[in-house]
Formats: C-alpha cells, sequence, structure tokens
C-alpha cells in the first residue's frame, strides 16, 4: 500500500479529451519526509511513519523534537504512519516523497474528517421527512415524531435516530480516480468530493 498525507486546497472543474467536464478535488499531496520505519523484527509490524507539513519549534514536545532529529527533520504538523508500505525497502530515513507518488488513473482512498456542523436536528441529521403540512400543525413540521412506544417497552431503544451533534466525524471515501496530477507543485486532483474543509488534512492511500 502507497499513501501520502495532504492537504485539501478546494474543488474545481476539468475537462477530459471528449469536452465533458470533470468535477474534482485538488490536493496538496505532500511533500512527506520519512520519519519512522518500522519493521515485524523489531516492532512487530511492518510500516512507514510520514512528516507532513512544519511547526515552530517553540510548539513541539521534547519527545518530538527528539524523534525528529533521528531522521533529520523539522518538527512536522502531522505523523501518520502507512502500514505494508510497497516503498519500504527502497526508503531511508529523511527521504522525500511527493505528488509523483501516483500517477493519473490511479485509484485511491482518501480518508479526512467532515466538516463540523454543530447541534443539528433530524431533518438535517438523517433527512427525516418531517411532519404534515396540514390538519392544524403548525409547529411539527421538522419534528422527529415519536420515539417509543407508550405502554410497551416504555423506553427508547438504543442507537435510535434523534437530534445531536453532527459532522466532525473521520470518513473515507473510496474508490477516486486520480485525474491529474501535477508533480513540481505537489498536486493531484481526483475526481469527486473527499471529505473536509478546505485547508484540511487528509490521507491518501493507493492500494
Amino acid at each position: 500500500m502507497l499513501g501520502l498525507i495532504g492537504k485539501k486546497v478546494g474543488m474545481t472543474r476539468l475537462f477530459d479529451a471528449s469536452g465533458n467536464m470533470v468535477p474534482v478535488t485538488v490536493i496538496e499531496a505532500g511533500p512527506c519526509y520519512v520519519a519512522q520505519i518500522k519493521t515485524a523484527e523489531k516492532d512487530g509490524y511492518n510500516a512507514v511513519q510520514l512528516a507532513f507539513g512544519e511547526r515552530r519549534a517553540k510548539l513541539a514536545t521534547k519527545p518530538l523534537l527528539g524523534h525528529c532529529q533521528k531522521a533529520n527533520i523539522k518538527p512536522p504538523r502531522v505523523l501518520r504512519e502507512f502500514r505494508d508500505f510497497a516503498l519500504a525497502e527502497s526508503v531511508k530515513l529523511g527521504d522525500v516523497l511527493k505528488a509523483d507518488l501516483f500517477s493519473e488513473g490511479d485509484v485511491v482512498s482518501v480518508t479526512g474528517v467532515s466538516k463540523g456542523r454543530g447541534f443539528a436536528g433530524v431533518v438535517k441529521r438523517h433527512h427525516f421527512g418531517g411532519g404534515p403540512k396540514s390538519h392544524g400543525q403548525s409547529d411539527r413540521h421538522r419534528a422527529p415524531g415519536s420515539i417509543g412506544s407508550s405502554s410497551f417497552p416504555s423506553r427508547s431503544f438504543k442507537g435510535l435516530r434523534m437530534a445531536g451533534r453532527m459532522g466532525g466525524d473521520r470518513l473515507t471515501v473510496r474508490n477516486l480516480q486520480v485525474v491529474k496530477v501535477d508533480a513540481e507543485k505537489n498536486l493531484i486532483a481526483v475526481k469527486g468530493a473527499v471529505p473536509g474543509a478546505p485547508n484540511g488534512i487528509v490521507i491518501i492511500k493507493k492500494k
């Protein structure tokens, strides 16, 4: 499995050879630095830890600074592990991985944190239809309706869809096609939408 840490830039559109419009999400994929290489003999599993972005040294903890000194890299904004990394045998500490790890036509999965929507009702959160708009119903248009029986079982079942905090969840969108790769600017364009707001951190993986 190959992968990079990136940042969502935003959405736009491209046109294919036939002139068809393709909605794409632009992602700044890398540059990522190899911060640690884990092996089954030493750590119990095989993985490559990548670092993305930078943070001021005064804001980094001493354990993080010591960890980065081993790879001779600056304190990163994000650290993530990729298990069974396909290039694990050919990379070494401090190496730089860029967007050219991907190519046009690749199918990838993108993981991010969805936009936080705050407290939301059942119509927005679960797409309920709401109550009837007539027959004297003046204040029940967006109400959830009954949440349980009266005499039996006299309780609401666990997991019932109700109003509550919406968004801010870790989500993965699979089988997204890489439409374009700009290796010089470390940008890739994938067909469709990915979770999160612009400038949000995303993980791009290719099997």
